[in-house]
């Protein structure tokens, strides 16, 4: 869950209210975990077209629009919380990865790739629990959720009937994916260096 930006009634920005695991936003998050298993089941289950399915398909955009809509939800209640903070991350991860790999598994996509990602996407998360542990905070970047968006999207392409011989197409999308995941990885690299040096920096002062 992302956070809103209200302001006071003096003019000044007003700070977020805390949100319980049970707000919308949260649940919205939530639902995306829980419908994950469903979507993986289907895509190992249209075997035969290699992944592709209506029914894979309209669940995979459904669970991409419950990720649009629990910030949309946060922001217009001006809530956040500690819990969607890390619940959506996951949630992003789990059906990302979980799905690649099922298409992986039914030779839809080539490994490769999918592992590049997977390496980036477990191997940041690592990376920013270390900085986290040492009390250097790294914010997330508006350029990861467009790396989620450009993901989701060339996952939807995989499970779309209509482009099931579209072999060149999908591997395209999938590199640009890549691409994406592995330049937004290497931008989080660089702001732990800055936030470390800010770190040091206040603790000097």
């Amino acid at each position: 869950m992302r956070s809103g930006g209200g302001v006071s009634a003096s003019g000044g920005a007003e700070a977020p209210a805390q949100a319980s695991l049970l707000h919308p936003a949260n649940l919205l998050t939530l639902a995306r975990l829980l419908f994950a298993p469903v979507l993986f089941l289907l895509i190992l289950q249209a075997e035969q077209s290699r992944g592709a399915s209506w029914a894979a398909f309209g669940l995979g955009v459904a669970m991409a629009g419950t990720d649009f809509f629990d910030g949309r939800v946060a922001r217009r209640a001006n809530v956040t919380s500690r819990s969607g903070a890390f619940l959506d991350p996951l949630a992003d991860k789990v059906v990302v990865l979980g799905a690649a790999f099922c298409l992986v598994a039914v030779e839809r996509y080539w490994w490769v790739p999918v592992t590049i990602m997977a390496f980036r996407e477990l191997g940041i998360t690592a990376w920013r629990a270390r900085w986290a542990g040492e009390g250097v905070s790294i914010p997330a970047r508006r350029s990861a959720k467009y790396k989620t968006s450009v993901q989701a999207l060339a996952l939807a392409m995989a499970i779309m009937p209509t482009l099931e011989e579209a072999d060149l197409v999908l591997a395209i999308a999938l590199w640009v994916a890549v691409a994406f995941t592995v330049v937004t990885g290497l931008q989080y690299m660089l702001d732990s260096r800055s936030a470390r040096a800010r770190s040091r920096s206040k603790n000097q002062t």
